[in-house]
Formats: structure tokens, sequence, C-alpha cells
């Protein structure tokens, strides 16, 4: 039963934000996000463990953990240089197959789903309290979408333009279970996550606080 207070029981209508930028509220069953909540505690026991990326010398707020490729000093490597030199788990077909029904529902362009082929999944875990600046998906050689998925607290995600950190921006609550896309025109825009709003979450949910954010790419990498 969802609590009384938590996002998930309000209802909310599908959006397209900008032409290219698509947020699809409770996307995931509850099921569903309790299921991969297990899947996001077992890869933390993993080869290369949840750490603070480095950006720019400065440890993010969020722990990361990614599969297929890791990411770090703004570049996708097959083991983590900038922890461990562990190799990263590979990329699981249940999460392929996921990102794949997430665009094929999405997309205004069919062929971006027929050949869409995520092969890393960058999982960052929001503590309550915590935030990510502006910035913009670059690493990738592919205009290929972007697939987002929020388990956990609700927060407040900036979507911005393509080519600054300032405005215009449009703000969109993104509340446990949301589907967000990014394709086409919006592939490239510059987007933040300003704030976790706590005790937004579902009632019960197993870590209790924070909020799990998984992305799924496609490097365009051999």
């Amino acid at each position: 039963m969802q609590s009384l207070f938590d996002d998930g029981a309000f209802g909310r209508e599908p959006q397209t934000l900008r032409p290219g930028a698509v947020h699809v509220p409770g996307w995931l069953t509850a099921e569903q996000q309790d299921w991969i909540t297990e899947q996001f505690l077992s890869w933390g026991q993993g080869p290369v463990p949840p750490h603070s990326t480095l950006v720019n010398g400065h440890p993010m707020k969020v722990k990361t953990v990614c599969l297929g490729w890791h990411w770090g000093n703004y570049q996708y490597t097959r083991t983590a240089e900038d922890l461990n030199g562990a190799p990263v788990p590979p990329m699981p077909d249940w999460l392929v197959e996921l990102g794949r029904r997430a665009v094929a529902e999405t997309t205004t362009d069919p062929p971006n789903a027929q050949a869409y082929n995520p092969d890393v999944a960058i999982i960052n875990y929001y503590p309550p309290g915590s935030t990510m600046g502006m910035h913009q998906d670059a690493q990738e050689k592919v205009n290929a979408p972007i697939v987002s998925l929020s388990i956990g607290d609700s927060a407040n995600f900036r979507l911005g333009n393509n080519e600054t950190r300032t405005k215009p921006y449009q703000d969109v609550r993104l509340a446990s279970g949301d589907l967000f896309v990014f394709e086409g025109p919006a592939r490239w825009a510059f987007h933040a996550v300003t704030k976790i709003y706590p005790g937004t979450g579902p009632a019960h949910w197993k870590l209790g606080g924070g909020r799990i954010n998984i992305t799924l790419r496609e490097t365009g990498m051999s």
C-alpha cells in the first residue's frame, strides 16, 4: 500500500518537456522497483564498489556503480583504472531489454527503438541532501537515446538547453518508478538534480531514504 504522503500516491500524466525529452510517471511497478533495488544491492558487492567519482579533482556527492563500461575521468574504460583496476561487471540482458522497451514506448523515431543497444549502465545513489550540478552526457560517440529510471525519494530534475548550463531550463519532479528519456534534439541537453525530497519514497522501501538513478546509454565504442 502506498503511503499517504509518498509521491506515488498522486496522479501524474506523461509529458514531453521539449522535443525528445519525455517523462513517464510510474513506469516501473512497485514490484519491479523492489526487485531492481535488490539488484542494486548485489551490484554494490561487485569487483568495483560504490564510489565517489572525481570530477575536476573533486569527489561527487553521489555513489556510483557501473555495468558494461566504467565511467571515470570523463572517459569510458573496461576496468576501473581510477579506483582499483578491477574489471566492471557485464551489462545484464534484462537491462538492455528494459532500455529498448523504454525507448519503444516514448520515441517519435521508430528506428531509434529498433537500433537501440545500450552497453553501459551508470547507477547513482543520491544520499539524502545530495545534488548533482548541471552537466552534459557527452562522452558517448553516438546520438543514441539515454534512458533514466528513478527509485526511492523524489528529486527535482532540471532539464536545460543544449548549449549552456544557464537558462532556459525546465524543472520536473521525478518520483519513484518514473522513466525519463532523452533522444534526438534533447539528447545533448544539460541537466541536473537540484534537490532530493526526503520521505517521499515508497513506504517500507528497503533503503529507507535517498534515491537510486539508473541511466542506460549506448557508448558507440567497441
